[in-house]
């Protein structure tokens, strides 16, 4: 059973930085995409950044400069730093791994999802 655990969420001021982590665990050894979607309150859930295992990545143009992801495939982790953080960049942060090279644009093929941490930015 694959398993996916967020950690990093939390409130910072506009401006400030985060960096999650998800970690994770279970029979996915390689091969894989990992990512980060979000979603606000009120709205649909959209996709942050990915990367893939050899790790080339996606970054969503609204976070590009600011955002930058990354993984460390021996523990299979996956890592968003955030800075300059927005006060739109409020959201239920979700770590996501999948198979499927379209999963960052077509969520439904994504395979395992994390339980979210949310990321609060205040002004």
């Amino acid at each position: 059973q694959v398993q996916l655990a967020e950690s990093g969420g939390g409130s910072v001021q506009a401006g400030g930085s985060l960096r999650l982590s998800c970690a994770l665990s279970g029979p996915m050894y390689g091969g894989h995409f990992m990512g980060w979607f979000r979603q606000a309150p009120g709205k649909e859930r959209e996709g942050v950044a990915d990367i893939a295992y050899i790790g080339s990545a996606t970054i969503r143009e609204s976070v590009k400069g600011r955002f930058t992801i990354s993984r460390d495939n021996r523990k299979n982790t996956v890592y968003l730093q955030m800075n300059e953080l927005k006060l739109e960049d409020t959201a239920k942060y979700y770590c996501a791994a999948w198979w499927d090279g379209r999963g960052f644009t077509m969520s439904t093929l994504v395979d395992y999802w994390g339980k979210g941490t949310l990321v609060t930015i205040s002004s």
